[in-house]
């Protein structure tokens, strides 16, 4: 393995963490509606599960998933439901006042992580690049740099958004639009949910 492969794998990873999804929307929507903690820790519970995914695609779950379909099926199903969840209480809380304490961190932390839990999809993609990328006679030091560089750039990644999402100014325009935000964010994850419960 050469730099040159974990600058590719990089890339990838960066394209497919700002990409719109569940991820992307639920730590903005946080960020905003709970402050800059809450942001970051709802990006910490993401980074690590995806982290333990590519884990899991370099020891070959996905070769699971192929030899039992119907363990990938019944992942797919939890997490499209968990997907519907999150949006209709997104919908029908988009009047209601942002409260300080609204998340604290430790529930967004394991929200984080519940979302790439139930994203089956997620290992079947670390697999996908993984193979693509990387040589196949990975070392057991390589396997854990990359996924040691994985779980750096999505914290990494999700601080940075903390960061940027909690200004004063991106506050108070989110506290203005909060009702149209939330709606138009509900119903994106909405869409997800059939879309991933729907997906043959």
């Amino acid at each position: 393995m050469t730099i040159e492969h974990l600058l590719a794998f990089n890339f990838a990873l960066f394209a497919a963490i700002a990409s719109p999804g569940p991820a992307l929307l639920v730590a903005i929507k946080t960020t905003l509606a709970s402050g800059r903690k809450a942001g970051i820790a709802i990006g910490c519970g993401l980074a690590t599960v995806a982290a333990l995914w590519t884990l899991t695609a370099l020891l070959g779950l996905d070769v699971i998933f192929d030899l039992f379909p119907w363990a990938y099926v019944t992942v797919k199903t939890a997490g499209a439901i968990y997907l519907l969840y999150i949006a209709y209480t997104m919908w029908f809380n988009a009047r209601k006042d942002v409260e300080p304490s609204q998340k604290p961190k430790r529930h967004a932390f394991k929200q984080g992580m519940m979302i790439n839990i139930l994203n089956p999809k997620a290992v079947l993609f670390s697999a996908a690049v993984l193979v693509v990328i990387f040589p196949r006679d990975l070392s057991f030091p390589e396997s854990m740099l990359v996924v040691a560089n994985h779980l750096a750039v999505e914290v990494l990644f999700y601080a940075a958004l903390a960061f940027g999402m909690s200004t004063k100014a991106v506050s108070y325009g989110y506290l203005r639009a909060k009702i149209y935000i939330d709606r138009i964010a509900a119903g994106v994850l909405g869409l997800l949910g059939l879309k991933l419960l729907t997906d043959q």
